[in-house]
């Protein structure tokens, strides 16, 4: 019986082996392949925050996290202004065509809810292409509930990339290295991405992001 028994174990481990060489290797996915960073010197990483206030009291960049947060009552970006509060970086690397990428890691904390996190900005007929918006712990396409990208974004630091392909019309987002949503475009001419926080539907009275390694990468 021992006899029998020896070269099942042995089929067992080689079975449990290449499953797990099969998980590392899917898990070692990098959207960034065959992309090319783009330098980001600081002056391209600007601020948007309440008119009224100074950036330290909506912003604040320590040990290589740049945090932002924002109260629903704060004011616009700017007097006048019809548009919610926020606290984003606009990343001034601008772009018309090729294929663009985003990266950087997020951390939302728990609470924070009814908010947009990241943006692709530039459309036809509207202001932007993508928005990433959280609603009770869950980073969804716009708030489109049935587009759902991450059940459960609170208090962890997750690696988010954004692709568009501005020729095909398509950005594909991924979360940790998994396609989680691909979607079509909405036109426009002049595309750029945004990050932190910026108001929505049914915000929590407080929201924050964090966010550390923020990088763009382009194919053209």
């Amino acid at each position: 019986m021992a006899d029998c028994f020896l070269p099942w174990l042995l089929l067992a481990f080689i079975v449990l082996a290449s499953s797990c060489c099969g998980r590392s290797t899917a898990a070692a996915t990098d959207p960034t392949l065959g992309f090319t960073a783009i330098e980001l010197t600081e002056d391209r990483f600007k601020l948007h925050k309440p008119y009224d206030l100074p950036p330290e009291q909506r912003y604040e960049f320590r040990d290589g996290v740049r945090r932002m947060w924002v109260f629903c009552d704060d004011k616009p970006f700017s007097p006048g202004s019809p548009t919610k509060p926020r606290s984003e970086i606009l990343l001034n690397a601008t772009y018309t065509a090729g294929v663009w990428q985003f990266e950087g890691y997020g951390f939302v904390p728990a609470g924070t809810s009814g908010v947009s996190v990241m943006q692709v900005f530039g459309a036809s007929g509207r202001n932007t292409t993508l928005m990433l918006h959280v609603y009770g712990g869950r980073l969804m396409y716009y708030h489109d509930e049935a587009r759902v990208v991450d059940g459960d974004i609170y208090d962890r630091w997750f690696r988010l990339n954004v692709v568009h392909d501005v020729d095909a019309g398509m950005l594909t987002v991924f979360i940790d290295g998994e396609e989680r949503l691909a979607v079509a475009g909405h036109g426009g001419y002049r595309h750029y991405f945004k990050f932190g926080v910026y108001t929505q539907t049914d915000p929590s009275h407080y929201m924050e992001s964090r966010w550390r390694d923020v990088k763009v990468y382009t194919k053209i």
